[in-house]
């Protein structure tokens, strides 16, 4: 799976009876309050390259190359990083992680293992987010499709999804290297929480 991106490197209240009229301002808190809560899901579909969406997506190649394309862009930019190669292989696998430079800075992030993609056949704007996974026996989200901030989504078998649209928001860039065990930590305590701190581990 990695080997195709290393080569390219490139989400019915019940009626209430009321005796009283609801002001304006309840009125527009409590619309806030319901559009929240029921934030509609989407279909999503997991590819691993940008050959494989574009085979699942005929007449969307440019479409798939250009989402590919950003979903590795933002991998690089939101990927947890660590100081060293073990400390990196140690959460996502033997040979799941890469050396990369930033900032006069040399550090090592895990290969994206997928994006996530909005239905191109849907009218309006397409979205897509990088995902990572772990082959580690030492992670907790081993064989899971992984966000840079977290989220999971499941089995890796499992290449169709129902999301929210707050799924594609763009995850803060990482700035800061973490320590073994770090990134699990991490994910443990956003199940935990049910969601995350903000800032993540970016910046």
């Amino acid at each position: 799976m990695n080997e195709s991106i290393k080569r390219s490197r490139t989400i019915n209240l019940s009626r209430m009876r009321k005796h009283f009229a609801l002001k304006p301002l309840a009125l527009s808190v409590t619309a806030v309050m319901l559009s929240a809560c029921s934030s509609p899901k989407q279909d999503a579909t997991v590819y691993t390259s940008e050959d494989d969406c574009s085979s699942a997506n005929p007449g969307h190649e440019q479409e798939c190359k250009a989402a590919y394309q950003q979903a590795l862009q933002d991998a690089e930019r939101t990927a947890p990083k660590y100081n060293s190669m073990n400390d990196c292989e140690y959460e996502f696998g033997a040979n799941q992680c890469r050396q990369t430079h930033s900032g006069g800075g040399s550090f090592f992030m895990p290969f994206m293992a997928g994006y996530m993609l909005s239905n191109l056949l849907s009218p309006g704007p397409y979205y897509s987010q990088p995902l990572f996974t772990s082959y580690s026996r030492y992670s907790p989200y081993r064989n899971h499709w992984i966000t840079a901030d977290g989220n999971d989504y499941g089995d890796l078998r499992n290449r169709n999804l129902r999301v929210s649209k707050n799924a594609y928001k763009p995850k803060p860039t990482v700035t800061k290297t973490m320590q073994r065990g770090g990134f699990g930590s991490s994910v443990r305590a956003k199940s935990s929480w049910g969601s995350s701190s903000k800032g993540g581990w970016g910046g």
